[in-house]
Order: structure tokens, then C-alpha cells, then sequence
């Protein structure tokens, strides 16, 4: 049954004109209009809507954000590493607290960053992912790179299993990441050279080397030493001015060339898993009617494959008592099929199962053409054998097809999947998620 798990894609990918490339304001409009669906949609259950309200809030939130064009980057990473110095090198101006104390930063804090492509850039700064007593504000900053679109992994030094951990579990998001060396001031140019190596090596499977940058968002201060008109010599140290310029220009050509994009991705996948948890509950809350559906069409195949005295004329009405159950099943979970859809779903369901239907089938053939030579005990048994299949299949096709209508909100029209799919297979080889791709479309079908 495994191999069952992709059905929708198939089915709607032969229904569907093939995909065109399509540009950044196209994805934009179609997750906005995948979202306004899945919150309009009359539909889901009060109960199922209820209970989903945190998360349908957030599609809220979501689906403001896209209405207004912004792009929000959230800045991570492990205590003291200089995420809030980063951010206000960013901003160019001391936005963002800052200070020598563990956890310095308490709450997740939004700041409007600039004007790119259009759209109004935002950066958040997270609260440390290892502070000591602090797995409130490490889940805050998970939940906050959850929902943001673009993420500035900081470090400061060679990783740790924990940073490493962290960036697996934030990989695992679809999320595209940056992987930003501060503090690289620090280093002469042989050892921070080696040292990017080396992160680029352990961040391999998340992030591309390209977007692993070094920077120095709040750099020590020069020492130097001033000789006065006495000859006398004077230490002093003298300020310098971030070097974040790696790190800002990939920033904003990633924003300019798919930051609409990026948006619209993370809002989908964010719909689609909502999107599952729905089809989930209503399936839940509408087994019991379902099964006795089911078992109202086992009875009626069976009888009619076997009482049915005319060879292949009732290998016909199996077929169409099975498309006929599909269709029945789809308005019991609230997706209406065509007599088109159901008939390639059961095509697409035979294709998968083709070892077991074909049995199946086979068997029906040879009792079908046994009923118009054989009379008496002979027919009875093969009407009755034949009459056992037709119920089995039935419960194959209509289990079957249960688990695909269940996935059918996401994948179905303007099903956020689908929105999914449709922009990471448009994703050119510039892209920041090329590398992603394969995999965000084997956990959309997972």
C-alpha cells in the first residue's frame, strides 16, 4: 500500500495541462489563493476548525503577510554568537538589544529592514538556542524560523553538535538557510579561510557552500598607538565599522530575484500541513459513514457480478459499481469527483496494485466466460467465487480511495500542495532551494 501514497499527484498530473514556469508573482497569487480557500472553506466542520484555531490563525497572519508583500528573515542561532549585533549591522541603527550576558535577547523582536524588489523586508532576532533555563525562548526561536521565510543560521566558530543538530531540525523545515561565520575579525586569513572549509563540509546537507559567508557584524577594536607633540606614545583603540558586505548582498540578491517566491513556498507548506491535519479529522469524524458506504457497495458488486448470467456484461457493472462507490465516497469527504476522476483514480489504484487486481480480474474473466458453458452446480460455484472477488476488490478500491480523498484538500484545486509542487518544479538552478527540491517534493508526496 506504500506505493499508493502519490495517487493525487498522479491523477491530477494526466488531468492537468502541463506546467508551465511560472514567475514570482505567479506563485504569490497562487498561495494567496490556495490560503483564502483553505480559510473560506465552507466545507470543514466547526468542530475540525475549532480545534485547528491556533493554526488557522496563523494561515490568518500568513496570508496578511502575502497581501502586504513582505519577506520575513529570521536571524538564529546559539547564544552570544552576535545575532542582535548582526541585526542592527543590518539595520544601521541599534534596533536590536545588545549586551555581554547570556540570553540578552528575551523575546523574538520584528524590525522592518528595507525596501527590496517591491516588498518590505523584515528581520527578527530570536532568542539563543542554548541558553541555560531558557526552552521556552529556544522553542519561541524554533517556532519563529518556522513561520519566516528565509534563515541566517550565526555562528562563531567551528560548529557544535548542538548548532549542527539545530540546523538539521531547521533543514527538515524546507526552510532555505544562510550560514553566517561572525566574529570572523577574530582569525587571520589562512584559519578563517580553513575554518569556512570546514563549516561548508558540516553543513553540507543543509546549506549550499555558496551561501556560507564570513562576517564581522560588530568587529573588536582597533588597538593602535598615537605618538603626541612630546614624542610620547598613546594606546588607544579605534571603532570599525561592521563587515557584513558578503553576507548583505546575498541577502539581497536572493530577496530580489525569488523573495516573492520564498514567501509564497513557506506559506504553502505551512497550508499544506494544516491542510492534512483537516483532511485527517474530517476523515475521523466521517469513517463510520464511509465503511458502511463501502460495505453497501461490497454487497451490491458481489451480488450483481454474481447473479449476473451474461459474460463480460458483468465485469461492466463491477466497473461501474466501482466508480460509482469512489464517487460516493468523494461527497462523504466533502471532494466531489467527476465520473472522469473517479475512473482514472481507480485506473491509477489498478496501475499500483497491479499484481493483485490483475489476479483479481483475471479470475473474474475466466468465471465470466465459465457462466455461459457451464449449467447447474458448476455455475453456482463460480458465481459464488466470483461473488467473493467482487467483494474483495470493492473493499480494495474503496479503502484505497479513502486515503486519497483524505490527502485530496491538499493536493486537490487550489490545494496548497499542489501550490507547493508547482513552484519548486518551477525553481530555476540559481535558486537558494535547488537543492531542496527533490526532497521538498519527496515530503509533499511522503
Amino acid at each position: 500500500m506504500r506505493d499508493l501514497r502519490d495517487w493525487w499527484q498522479r491523477l491530477r498530473r494526466r488531468a492537468a495541462p502541463r506546467a508551465r514556469t511560472a514567475d514570482a508573482g505567479t506563485h504569490h497569487a497562487q498561495a494567496s489563493e490556495s490560503l483564502r480557500a483553505l480559510l473560506d472553506d465552507a466545507s470543514i466542520p466547526a468542530a475540525v476548525r475549532s480545534s485547528l484555531a491556533a493554526d488557522f490563525a496563523r494561515l490568518e497572519s500568513m496570508l496578511a503577510k502575502l497581501d502586504r508583500d513582505e519577506l520575513h528573515i529570521a536571524v538564529f542561532g546559539r547564544v552570544s554568537v552576535g545575532k542582535s549585533a548582526l541585526a542592527n549591522a543590518l539595520l544601521g541603527e541599534d534596533a536590536f538589544e545588545v549586551g555581554v550576558l547570556h540570553g540578552t535577547t528575551r523575546e523574538a523582536t520584528q524590525k522592518s529592514w528595507r525596501e527590496v524588489a517591491g516588498g518590505g523586508v523584515h528581520l527578527i532576532d530570536t532568542p539563543g538556542i542554548d541558553e541555560l533555563d531558557g526552552e521556552a525562548r529556544e522553542q519561541l526561536a524554533f517556532d519563529v524560523a518556522g513561520v519566516s521565510d528565509l534563515v541566517v543560521f550565526v555562528v562563531d566558530g567551528d560548529m557544535t553538535q548542538r548548532e549542527r543538530d539545530a540546523l538539521a531540525t531547521l533543514a527538515r523545515t524546507q526552510r532555505p538557510l544562510l550560514l553566517a561565520l561572525n566574529k570572523a575579525d577574530r582569525y587571520g586569513d589562512d584559519e578563517r579561510d580553513h575554518l569556512l572549509e570546514r563549516l561548508r563540509e558540516r553543513a553540507s546537507a543543509c546549506v549550499r557552500a555558496d551561501d556560507v559567508v564570513a562576517i564581522a557584524a560588530q568587529p573588536a577594536p582597533l588597538k593602535r598607538l598615537r605618538v603626541d607633540a612630546n614624542g610620547v606614545e598613546h594606546a588607544e583603540l579605534v571603532e570599525r565599522r561592521p563587515d557584513i558586505d558578503a553576507l548583505r548582498e546575498r541577502l539581497v540578491a536572493i530577496v530580489e530575484r525569488e523573495g516573492k517566491t520564498l514567501a509564497a513556498l513557506n506559506a504553502s507548506l505551512f497550508a499544506g500541513r494544516v491542510s492534512d491535519q483537516v483532511g485527517a479529522r474530517i476523515a475521523l469524524a466521517r469513517r463510520e459513514l464511509a465503511a458502511k458506504v463501502i460495505r453497501q457497495y461490497c454487497i451490491a458488486k458481489s451480488l450483481a457480478v454474481a447473479l449476473n448470467p451474461i459474460p463480460v456484461a458483468d465485469l461492466l457493472a463491477a466497473g461501474a459499481l466501482d466508480a460509482a462507490l469512489v464517487m460516493h465516497l468523494g461527497r462523504v469527504y466533502g471532494l466531489p469527483l467527476t465520473k472522469t476522476e473517479a475512473g482514472s483514480l481507480i485506473a491509477v489504484i489498478t496501475a499500483q496494485l497491479a499484481a493483485l487486481m490483475g489476479a483479481i480480474w483475471g479470475v473474474h474473466l475466466v468465471a465470466s466466460a465459465l457462466k455461459g458453458v457451464s449449467a447447474g452446480l458448476s455455475t453456482v460455484v463460480t458465481a459464488g467465487a466470483q461473488g467473493a472477488l467482487a467483494w474483495y476488490a470493492t473493499e480494495l478500491v474503496g479503502r484505497a480511495a479513502e486515503k486519497y480523498l483524505i490527502a485530496g484538500k491538499s493536493w486537490g484545486e487550489k490545494g496548497p500542495k499542489r501550490v507547493v509542487a508547482e513552484i519548486v518544479s518551477s525553481l530555476d538552478r540559481d535558486s537558494i532551494l535547488r537543492e531542496a527540491r527533490e526532497e521538498i517534493l519527496s515530503r509533499l508526496r511522503g
